[in-house]
């Protein structure tokens, strides 16, 4: 593919994306990180090589480029074509909860139907306006950590990870919306570094990704790590234990929120006897269970202290 032949043959914003989309098909990219066709990500990838917003009016797709224009706009889409990374990690950038979020390979692209619950505070589950105390585990890149901060501004969030990468990620985030001094953030294997206290409600998007699934996965997710996706054979290894210990972080009219994605049918199983309310979501998505800390202490006692 001769690049001077192409970019002179495609002059407007317009034949970029159209092409941009072809070429997408034809190479059987695959989609699912803030996307769901070519069309909606060529359009992304186009506007955001112009450093235009995401929003701009379509009467302008049809302006010319600029030579130099034309050279950049077609790199950036055969950058996704070859490298088959997530168009998020050619732009280090991610929209979560309507908030900008920076991102690389370190951490995965922020895409959990989670965004909804923080939008709606978490209501009818919980009551919104006695909410003190978040914790955010399995954080990231940070972007649930903070959009609960924006949800909540009076309320302390703690976010963990056992990934140093993430974390040095989800700082970036921090200071890119000015809540560094805000947020708590801890290096931890699920509970085991956090220190000994209670929040009203603790949402975490975990590791589920089963053994089977994990082997089939598409070579963007693949680009992903790995410890931000498997959890074993059956996708729950990261959940047993978050169970396990949650009602020792929760306060008596707490809420857990977790999402197990695919893994939904093997925790329903799994977990038959716990009283889990599935969430349906308006904006799509499934797999998202929450349940309140007096449900759970049916079941499970709460300890002293969460041993290392």
């Amino acid at each position: 593919m001769e690049t001077t032949s192409i970019t002179d043959e495609l002059t407007t914003l317009r034949d970029y994306i159209r092409w941009g989309s072809s070429e997408f098909y034809r190479a059987n990219l695959s989609f699912g990180h803030g996307f769901n066709s070519a069309l909606d990500e060529a359009v992304y990838l186009v506007l955001h090589a112009l450093h235009l917003p995401w929003d701009w009016p379509e009467k302008y797709f049809d302006c010319e480029l600029t030579q130099e224009e034309r050279s950049y706009v077609f790199a950036i889409l055969m950058q996704r074509i070859k490298t088959r990374q997530p168009a998020a990690y050619i732009t280090h950038e991610a929209w979560f909860c309507g908030l900008p979020f920076y991102v690389d390979e370190r951490v995965l692209v922020p895409r959990s139907p989670i965004a909804e619950l923080i939008q709606q505070r978490f209501e009818p589950w919980l009551n919104a306006d006695k909410v003190t105390r978040i914790l955010d585990l399995c954080t990231g890149s940070g972007c649930i950590a903070i959009s609960c901060q924006h949800a909540f501004p009076d309320a302390h969030v703690c976010a963990s990870d056992l990934s140093l990468d993430a974390l040095e990620v989800a700082k970036i985030n921090l200071e890119n919306h000015h809540l560094s001094r805000e947020i708590e953030l801890y290096e931890s294997d699920v509970f085991t570094q956090i220190p000994q206290q209670e929040f009203d409600l603790i949402v975490s998007n975990p590791p589920y990704v089963d053994a089977d699934d994990m082997a089939e996965l598409a070579d963007e997710f693949k680009a992903e790590p790995s410890m931000g996706l498997a959890a074993g054979e059956n996708g729950l290894e990261i959940v047993d234990r978050i169970l396990e210990h949650a009602s020792d972080y929760l306060t008596e009219q707490g809420l857990l929120v977790v999402e197990v994605g695919n893994s939904q049918q093997a925790m329903m199983l799994k977990y038959d006897y716990l009283p889990l309310s599935w969430i349906d979501f308006e904006y799509g998505g499934s797999g998202v269970f929450c349940i309140t800390a007096q449900e759970l202490r049916e079941f499970y006692q709460p300890q002293a202290a969460v041993s290392s």
